[in-house]
């Protein structure tokens, strides 16, 4: 294991100040967060925690992606049974139950290949935050990724096999939390190892004073907090720059 299933620190979070900016609409038959540009030349793709596509935090992120200059699609991976409140008391194991790893990727699967049926010459990023991680690590599989460049923040239940399928020519952008239950240090340290014998392009970034959930519901009151959130966000955006040039 790359890193640890989601845990009860993956219930817990704060909401966000801002309002939505994108629209809700149908994108291969699945609800489906949409900001940003109007063509689909350079595209993100959002893969959430279990709070889903309308968790205002991820959707606000949505948005400043859309202003870099990006299509951003947040699609419901969840199947409508996302978390609507921060509850640490969830039953994680049920939720997790519910939405075991092959019913997810084929939605995410079926999702990015109908775009890419459509459009088979844009850049495709990924972002996975959390639970959304596994999904995101999966697409940019040498063999059967469809994306072009992933980035993660504290991912959950990345198994080491899907570590060591990641294609060299798909960059990776980690961005981990110090405190990370799911993504603890032995096992940052597997990956990077992993990823360094592999020959696979990537980058690690570790934050202080921040734990599991920082990126997307971390409380943005204290500024060690605000600052990696918000570093997290501007990593992604010059990572998908940088590897999108010329595609």
């Amino acid at each position: 294991m790359a890193s640890n299933p989601p845990s009860s620190c993956c219930a817990r979070g704060f909401y966000h100040e801002g309002s939505a900016r994108g629209t809700v609409k149908d994108v291969y038959g699945v609800p489906t967060y949409t900001a940003g540009k109007e063509s689909n030349d350079k595209v993100i793709v959002i893969l959430t925690d279990i709070f889903g596509y309308q968790l205002i935090n991820t959707q606000l992120i949505a948005d400043q992606l859309g202003d870099a200059g990006y299509k951003i699609y947040i699609p419901d991976i969840l199947f409508g049974d996302w978390l609507v409140k921060f509850d640490a008391s969830v039953d994680s194991k049920k939720w997790l139950a519910d939405h075991p790893p092959e019913k997810t990727r084929a939605v995410v699967d079926s999702f990015l290949g109908q775009f890419r049926k459509e459009n088979p010459n844009s850049f495709v990023g990924v972002i996975g935050y959390c639970f959304g991680g596994k999904y995101a690590i999966q697409q940019i599989n040498a063999k059967e990724g469809l994306a072009d460049a992933a980035a993660v923040a504290h991912p959950s239940f990345v198994t080491i096999e899907e570590i060591e399928a990641v294609s060299k020519d798909k960059p990776l952008l980690i961005s981990a939390a110090e405190a990370d239950v799911a993504f603890t240090e032995e096992l940052r340290n597997l990956t990077a190892q992993t990823l360094t014998k592999n020959g696979a392009r990537y980058q690690l970034d570790l934050f202080s004073g921040v734990s599991h959930g920082y990126a997307s519901r971390g409380d943005l009151t204290i500024p060690s907090v605000k600052y990696a959130k918000e570093k997290t966000l501007y990593d992604q955006i010059y990572w998908f720059d940088t590897f999108s040039c010329g595609k």
